[in-house]
């Protein structure tokens, strides 16, 4: 184990969480402060919220939490681009030896963050926290979840089974990940794809403090769709697939239609022939033509090159501290 203590800094992007964010900078602070008297990390180590352009009070309390706490720092931006590119911009801005992610409704298990300053300082750049088990999950949020893992599986997405967006990450790994500069951001594929030494830490996933999910059903499914397109082309091979096992169907339909035609009285004229093809192959090629969409889309967004986020405002002392050496 190295016998420096690294500096680090935990990312919790932020959109509308003004209920859960003072018990969970208190619960933060008496972890960080516990770290500190143990040597785990350095005095310098801070909270970095990121106000993804909440509608509520969330700044406010940042700033003030700020005033009130020199572990606490502010990163607002200049208005909503989602979890992903907030926490992007997080982990891009925030200082420190290694930098930890973590949600700010109080469901991540706070106590294994020490277990991975632990592994970090040990020598892995990235460390995953990964949930053991579902049990706080309704069936359907369980089954669609782990569900979800098997599809990206499925689709050749190299992805931690049960791991979201929870993890430690090195400067050396947060510097690499940088040079990434695709648009359509999915962390989870992404951090898979730096290949440094990593390792897992499993905890239970708690019921939320308080609010509500800021990821309903609809944006789950496409956070799901936007994983499988960001990091698999299989759906366009499936795509090929299905043209070969609909032009073997057709040539089948063709020879029934022909047998049924010389060699029976049964067939009515001209129906089968022309409206099961029609349908069917009709069906396909609108699917098809959807699954294309999706990836042109993506080329589209990504020629743009558009910049993921822009920082509003800075608050708190880490950020004076870097700053004033530059």
């Amino acid at each position: 184990m190295s016998t420096t203590p690294p500096t680090i800094g935990l990312v919790i992007p932020c959109y509308n969480e003004e209920e859960v964010l003072r018990e969970t900078t208190s619960r933060l602070i008496v972890l960080l402060e516990r770290m500190k008297s143990e040597s785990l990390i350095t005095p310098d180590s801070a909270v970095f919220y990121v106000d993804d352009g909440s509608r509520d009070k969330t700044w406010a309390l940042i700033k003030e939490l700020s005033a009130a706490h020199k572990e606490i720092c502010g990163i607002k931006l200049s208005r909503n681009r989602g979890h992903q590119n907030a926490l992007f911009c997080g982990l891009m801005t925030a200082p420190g030896d290694a930098l930890i992610s973590v949600d700010a409704d109080l469901q991540d298990d706070l106590e294994v963050i020490p277990q991975m300053i632990r592994n970090f300082r040990n020598g892995d750049d990235i460390v995953y926290g990964v949930r053991k088990r579902r049990d706080t999950d309704t069936f359907f949020k369980r089954f669609t979840a782990e569900g979800y893992y098997k599809l990206m599986a499925a689709m050749k997405v190299d992805i931690v089974f049960n791991h979201a967006d929870y993890r430690l990450m090195s400067r050396r790994a947060l510097d690499s990940l940088s040079e990434y500069r695709e648009s359509n951001l999915f962390l989870r594929g992404m951090v898979r794809l730096l290949g440094y030494a990593n390792s897992v830490v499993e905890y239970d996933r708690a019921e939320r403090f308080a609010g509500e999910s800021k990821y309903p059903l609809k944006k789950m499914l496409s956070f799901a769709w936007q994983g499988v397109t960001s990091f698999s082309t299989y759906p366009l091979r499936l795509i090929t697939s299905i043209g070969t096992l609909v032009s073997l169907a057709a040539l089948g339909m063709t020879a029934w239609g022909l047998l049924l035609r010389l060699f029976t009285e049964e067939a009515l004229p001209g129906w089968a022939s022309t409206v099961i093809p029609m349908y069917f192959l009709g069906g396909v090629q609108l699917l098809s033509l959807g699954v294309i969409g999706e990836y042109v889309a993506k080329i589209y967004s990504e020629t743009k090159d558009r910049p993921r986020f822009h920082v509003d405002v800075l608050e708190g002392e880490a950020f004076k501290k870097s700053r004033a050496q530059t």
